[in-house]
């Protein structure tokens, strides 16, 4: 017998920044726990160049600036929300809350604080509708990590797909049962090296991974990439940005062609990810993420790799991450647990997020 409904408009803008996920999502919870979805539109918005120059430097920003692009993209976000719905004839009174990931700039979980900018308040203000964000830091504050957030999604969603969820975005992350106990991390950088590198040839991206098929594999740093000390840490674990700038990107100066550090850091993100599978015995594996699309990584993830590769339909691989957290601003609105303390590294389950009212 179902029990409620809940129509969310969840959005996801990831660390790869190559544009906002916007999805439409209509959630069903029965009384015996099971949770369905409809996805009933979707689409990615891509940011202005100016906002994607200052968000792509905002690290090194003052906290003035910061402050100030918070305000600016939480109105971007309300923008692109405002004409998505318009878009696409959606029913403004029946949504009852926008989720908003934001976007990262600071994760630094060992020091108390992950920062997400996106103003919840702006939001509200210029949609009129209600938005639940900030969804990590009341994890962070109970010892977590506050990431991953995606896995209690991919049980409760998709868990009758395969055993082993993978998303490959800017990082990528892994979620599986252990002893029946959900296990999540981030198992190795993703996109975001991979388009840093093909950035220097005025490029966004490797499409189809055609330049990292054309180098060589430099043995040597790869070695280097794989003896970093985060993959010999016991999970629950997470990266950042900072971990990239501060222990990655340095080890990609001993080679100097492009197309090698390419071809390298592919053979690193398939060998640490099929080691994960392997490892654990993980028989399937369900892919989303744009990293999905990357022909050539996808391929040396199966030379590896001893399980069946799932890929899901577009809407699935474009839109999974924006869904659940439509599912966790649902889950909030439910007064459920939206964590996994198994996969944080929290002290207790809670339920994430701060709440901005539309200001009527």
């Amino acid at each position: 017998m179902e029990e409620k409904h809940y129509e969310i408009i969840g959005l996801m803008s990831g660390t790869s920044m190559d544009g906002l996920d916007i999805a439409h999502v209509k959630f069903s919870f029965f009384a015996d726990d099971n949770v369905q979805f409809k996805l009933l539109s979707s689409e990615t918005m891509d940011f202005p160049e100016n906002l994607l120059q200052k968000l792509s430097s905002a690290t090194s920003s003052t906290i003035p600036s910061i402050l100030q692009l918070d305000k600016e993209l939480g109105v971007f976000f309300a923008k692109a929300v405002n004409e998505f719905i318009s878009k696409n004839h959606i029913d403004k009174s029946k949504i009852q809350a926008i989720a908003s990931h934001g976007q990262t700039i600071l994760h630094q979980p060992e020091n108390g604080f992950t920062y997400q900018i996106g103003c919840g308040s702006s939001l509200a203000f210029h949609t009129q509708i209600p938005v639940i964000n900030d969804f990590r830091s009341r994890d962070v504050i109970a010892g977590g990590n506050g990431a991953p957030l995606v896995p209690i999604g991919d049980f409760m969603l998709f868990e009758n797909l395969a055993t082993s969820f993978l998303n490959i975005g800017g990082f990528c992350n892994i979620s599986f049962r252990k002893n029946s106990e959900i296990i999540a991390f981030d198992c190795c950088p993703g996109n975001l090296p991979l388009n840093k590198l093909v950035g220097s040839k005025g490029l966004s991206f490797d499409a189809n991974g055609e330049m990292a098929a054309s180098g060589s594999i430099n043995f040597f740093l790869l070695d280097l990439l794989n003896s970093l000390e985060y993959y010999q840490n016991i999970g629950p674990k997470s990266l950042g940005t900072e971990w990239l700038e501060e222990k990655f990107y340095p080890l990609l100066k001993f080679d100097k062609e492009i197309e090698n550090n390419l071809c390298t850091v592919v053979e690193h993100i398939a060998y640490q990810i099929s080691t994960i599978l392997n490892e654990n015995n993980l028989d399937s594996v369900f892919i989303t993420g744009g990293g999905v699309k990357n022909n050539y990584l996808i391929s040396r993830l199966a030379h590896y790799y001893k399980g069946k590769i799932v890929v899901p339909e577009q809407d699935i691989i474009d839109f999974k991450e924006a869904i659940i957290f439509g599912l966790l601003g649902a889950l909030y609105l439910d007064k459920r647990p939206n964590n996994v303390p198994s996969v944080t590294g929290a002290s207790q389950v809670i339920s994430g997020g701060v709440y901005h009212i539309t200001g009527n």
